[in-house]
């Protein structure tokens, strides 16, 4: 079974679901099956919540102060075990949870999943990836024709409910995008961060 928590760069984090509805073109998942402490990150079949819990209980918080939902795929698509998992570990540990998400939730379940994630999740990390839909489209691939829109409408409704919000862009991306997409964040007054790629 692949590993449901593993650890990176002194994080730790939760491989939720393999399922995704993108394929980006530097998705790390498409070079490599695992990063940090894990052996793989591919789940036969995605864990279910009480695995998640075991896992949890297993683990030794103690020196983390930040669980972030992150693996490879989508956390949102398993937004269930997602919610549920999250509200475990902040009751039971009393943990900060940061969930990485390219944003697209609430298209993936043709509902609003703002108010759900808000009784769990501490802060949203969105994948900005390009500051324009061409561009964005062109990298992130997704399933839907209004992905950036959504994406962007997603940002301002986590804002709106109170989580701290960030957009995030590849360090692969030119100068000039990283730039933009920076400009796009201020104008939505949402944070901005330059993750590297590896």
């Amino acid at each position: 079974m692949a590993d449901i928590l593993y650890t990176y760069k002194n994080e730790v984090y939760v491989n939720l679901t393999n399922k995704c509805d993108c394929s980006c073109t530097f998705c790390i998942r498409s070079h490599k099956d695992a990063v940090g402490d894990a052996d793989t990150l591919w789940h036969r079949k995605d864990p279910s919540l009480a695995e998640v819990e075991q896992a949890m209980n297993r683990f030794d918080f103690e020196g983390y102060e930040e669980l972030v939902y992150c693996g490879y795929g989508e956390p949102t698509c398993a937004l269930d075990n997602l919610i549920a998992s999250a509200k475990y570990a902040k009751e039971k540990y009393g943990i900060k949870v940061r969930v990485n998400t390219n944003g697209l939730g609430s298209l993936y379940w043709n509902r609003d999943i703002v108010p759900e994630l808000k009784e769990a999740v501490d802060i949203v990390s969105i994948s900005l990836n390009a500051p324009d839909e061409k561009k964005y489209m062109e990298v992130t691939r997704p399933q839907f024709d209004n992905a950036f829109r959504g994406m962007l409408d997603f940002a301002e409704e986590c804002r709106n409910a109170g989580l701290k919000v960030c957009f995030t862009v590849v360090d692969v991306l030119p100068e000039e995008e990283i730039e933009a997409s920076r400009r796009l964040a201020d104008s939505m007054r949402i944070g901005f961060r330059v993750r590297h790629f590896a």
